[in-house]
């Protein structure tokens, strides 16, 4: 266990080397922070550190530079996430307030996340079996042809066209469109089938037929695998980084959905912040960098994730205050859907 002594002089490490990206000496510390003892103390608490793995020395006669571990006890030790500043909260709240639909929700978050961080942001789309029944439409297009409008509390809208319908008058349309709602409104999906399962008996004997495929449709609609949605914003941020691996490997890892979902980890608890830095991640070539994540979601329902991608040396307090922030804000505007 270090003591609190040892612990500031790896922050200062941590700070002074994510600021100018060098490694950091003795002296510097010494100038730059008021740590009240000398260099020559702070050079063996510098040697401790390194022979405990938290501190490294890149080459011969250079300062040294935080690893892995080092920047693991610094983000667990961290007293207090950066707060954003008022104007920074009123930008996000104009930015997202201005949203009409999920997509355009998800796609103001993701370039919003990644002006304020500098970093890659991610953004995973709610998952359809977090959400709740908010609206059916059911809308005739002619030729024995209905769309069914299915729209759920987080935003998400899926729609189909069902074809061979038969007749279809617009009282039976009606009817049915009015049974589905009085029977699915603020029911969770996982739940639909259970709630609909005797409502073509309910249905006069002529509409029954145009009742069971409709209702067909939409179970298969929810049964279906659906893909995980996943939107990125400012890969450009990585081409002033440098990398322990190289850039191309982390970019390929960043096209493959499955493993952004797999970064961003299981959607739990909105209010916990999660950071992932460099081997801590799975996937090889990612291990160069960190991941700081949080769920956003309705009240205290989690319905997805968010976070940023970037070099293990960044502003840790700042960035996570930014992701945890977003997170909220996001959360807010689906509510108020």
């Amino acid at each position: 266990m270090l003591n609190e002594r040892k612990l500031a002089v790896l922050r200062a490490i941590v700070e002074d080397h994510v600021s100018t990206n060098e490694p950091v000496g003795s002296k510097g510390i010494a100038d730059r922070h008021t740590l009240g003892v000398s260099p020559a103390t702070i050079r063996n608490d510098m040697v401790a550190l390194e022979e405990e793995g938290y501190i490294a020395q890149p080459h011969t006669s250079a300062g040294r530079v935080p690893t892995d571990k080092g920047y693991r006890l610094f983000v667990d030790r961290l007293s207090n996430v950066k707060p954003l500043s008022q104007a920074e909260r009123r930008a996000i709240e104009t930015f997202l307030t201005g949203a009409v639909d999920l997509d355009e929700i998800v796609a103001r978050t993701v370039r919003l996340l990644a002006q304020l961080t500098r970093q890659v942001a991610i953004v995973q789309y709610p998952s359809l079996t977090r959400s709740s029944v908010q609206h059916i439409e059911l809308v005739p297009l002619g030729g024995q042809r209905v769309m069914m409008v299915l729209i759920l509390n987080t935003g998400r809208v899926e729609q189909r066209v069902i074809e061979g319908m038969g007749q279809v008058t617009e009282d039976a349309v009606e009817n049915l469109r009015g049974r589905l709602n009085r029977a699915l409104v603020g029911t969770w999906l996982t739940d639909v089938p259970t709630s609909v399962s005797d409502l073509p008996a309910q249905m006069p004997p002529e509409e029954r037929p145009m009742a069971a495929l409709v209702l067909s449709v939409l179970l298969e609609s929810l049964v279906e695998r659906h893909e995980e949605k996943i939107m990125l914003a400012g890969t450009a941020n990585l081409a002033a980084v440098d990398f322990s691996a190289s850039l191309r490997e982390v970019l390929e890892a960043l096209e493959e959905n499955v493993v952004l979902i797999r970064l961003l980890g299981e959607v739990g608890d909105p209010s916990m912040l999660s950071v992932r830095i460099g081997a801590e991640n799975s996937h090889e070539g990612l291990r160069s960098t960190s991941i700081v994540s949080a769920g956003y979601g309705i009240g205290d329902q989690s319905l997805a994730k968010l976070g940023v991608v970037g070099p293990t040396r960044m502003d840790y307090p700042g960035t996570m205050g930014a992701v945890r922030a977003v997170a909220r804000y996001v959360g807010t505007i689906l509510a108020g859907q």
